[in-house]
């Protein structure tokens, strides 16, 4: 599992070092760790020699960090320039930097203009002016040169640690933030790389152990990412005398006459995943199109047969499918049955759910919500509140509604009602389509039908992730969203990397599942 910390998480793993004096080995670990990512970047576009090399240098150690980097990369015969955004900077990195070649030019708001033109025409640039203990954004000719270098547009953006104006802890942005095509991290990875708006702005992100890595082991992880060896272990796998209840059977309130189609994709995305049977309740016009593209489906009336999972609301319109919604709830509650909230559903739940609940809006249905709840307060949020701190929101959710939540998008958060979170982010922006989140959602229902019992188990998988077993709807809910994510990704390579369908996506899933039932095979002892 790849984990993420705070900044002061990895400023506590750090302190015994630097009390014991090992202050300057951690840098010089830091700073060799990204001279060797920013050499291996230009190795892969052009010979080192005679490469040329910016860094923005701020105060504190950040600054100095890509200081040291640059200096190792001036002995390797790269030109190297540095722009000293402060009044102090690191004075042994520059000394060393001066040492080793590099030459420095001070920025003022003056030539910010100009030093932008300057840096946008060199091979790199290293983003080393805030770090992890900054607060807040850039400001004054800093500002001024990052936003005219975002509008250049750098042949390579590498930043150092984080991009500048990123917080480390929420993955909030402050504008401007020089988007950044690797993030060279430290010691542990920040877990603004792994939230949205954060992470988009972030490119590939490279770690870069130091040795704080052993102290970090006791910290709870702010935020938890699934590899795919996990995703394969999580997986329901069939066993030999498995029949179709046993498989999981999933009761679906979803679609309507406006929007069948949502009900079409969603029992198929269900029964792809693996469900042994899904029951379908609906008007005619929507189960006649759901049994057109699902005959193993079952169309009921409004008193199904057993189910072990619900999926409610993707594409529930009218009063007479909301009241089907509020009655299938009803039974959820007193059969203490997982179910999947989407959609026209959100605005059906009960006063307070229990954690195996998985309530998923988009970023616009979660400030409804947030809205609609007592405690939210006179201040209304709005959709670009949501998506600027998605940590937030989403754990802000998860509290207040008592239930799991997972926030569609292109970096999908899921956080039990503790605050456990998880980041799956494996998708392609060609996924923002008509009818994809309906497909996310049979994934699910699919998901936890199949996987009630060995959430329960204290020795099965699920319980090795080291979860109380509140928080393990959660991970049930990062591994839909991975296989979702995954399944998208895979569909446009189809097309050549290009546009899809929610109808693509879903014929991707089964393929997925047995990519990772693979690698799990591969990797297990």
């Amino acid at each position: 599992m790849i984990s993420a910390f705070t900044g002061q998480q990895i400023r506590d793993a750090e302190q015994p070092l630097l009390d014991s004096g090992e202050g300057a080995v951690l840098m010089q670990r830091a700073a060799y760790g990204l001279a060797q990512v920013v050499a291996r970047e230009v190795k892969s576009r052009r010979k080192l020699a005679g490469a040329s090399v910016t860094v923005l240098v701020g105060k504190g150690n950040n600054g100095g960090d890509g200081l040291f980097a640059a200096a190792f990369l001036a002995r390797r015969g790269i030109r190297t320039t540095a722009v000293l955004a402060a009044a102090e900077v690191h004075q042994q990195a520059l000394a060393a930097f001066v040492t080793a070649g590099g030459t420095f030019v001070t920025l003022e708001a003056a030539n910010a203009e100009e030093l932008a033109v300057l840096c946008a025409g060199h091979d790199v640039l290293i983003d080393a002016l805030l770090g992890t203990g900054a607060r807040g954004g850039l400001r004054g000719a800093s500002a001024e040169l990052v936003a005219s270098l975002q509008e250049l547009r750098p042949a390579l953006v590498v930043a150092c640690d984080l991009p500048s104006g990123l917080d480390a802890n929420s993955g909030e942005v402050h504008w401007p933030v020089l988007d950044a095509d690797v993030t060279v991290t430290f010691g542990g990875i920040k877990a603004g790389l792994m939230a949205d708006p954060g992470e988009g702005c972030s490119g590939r992100v490279e770690l870069v152990p130091i040795g704080i890595e052993e102290s970090l082991e006791h910290h709870r992880p702010e935020l938890r990412r699934l590899t795919a060896a996990e995703l394969g272990a999580l997986m329901p796998h069939p066993d030999r005398r498995a029949h179709k209840y046993s498989r999981g059977v999933l009761g679906v309130v979803a679609g309507s006459a406006r929007f069948a189609g949502a009900a079409a994709l969603s029992v198929h995305a269900a029964a792809l995943t693996g469900a042994g049977m899904v029951r379908y309740i609906g008007p005619p016009e929507a189960a006649q199109l759901v049994l057109a593209r699902t005959p193993e489906a079952l169309w009921e009336d409004d008193h199904p047969g057993r189910v072990q999972a619900w999926l409610l609301g993707s594409g529930v319109d009218g009063e007479e499918q909301l009241q089907r919604a509020r009655d299938a709830s009803m039974s959820a509650i007193a059969d203490d049955l997982p179910v999947v909230v989407d959609a026209g559903a959100l605005s059906v739940l009960p006063e307070r759910c229990p954690a195996h609940w998985i309530l998923t809006p988009h970023a616009g249905e979660l400030a409804t919500l947030l809205n609609s709840l007592p405690s939210t307060g006179e201040l209304k949020v709005t959709r670009d509140d949501v998506e600027s701190r998605t940590l937030h929101y989403v754990r802000q959710a998860a509290e207040q509604t008592g239930a799991t939540v997972l926030l569609k998008g292109a970096t999908t958060l899921v956080s039990s009602p503790s605050g456990v979170v998880f980041s799956q982010s494996e998708g392609t922006a060609w996924m923002a389509t008509a009818g994809s989140g309906d497909v996310l959602a049979g994934i699910l229902g699919a998901l936890l039908a199949r996987s009630t019992e060995l959430i329960c188990h204290d020795d099965g998988a699920y319980a090795a992730l080291g979860l109380d077993p509140a928080d393990r709807w959660a991970a049930v809910a990062a591994v839909a969203a991975s296989v979702h994510g995954r399944a998208g990704a895979l569909a446009s390579e189809d097309f050549g990397g290009g546009p899809l369908t929610a109808s693509a996506i879903m014929t991707a899933v089964p393929r997925v599942i047995g990519s990772l039932n693979a690698e799990y095979d591969r990797t297990r002892p």
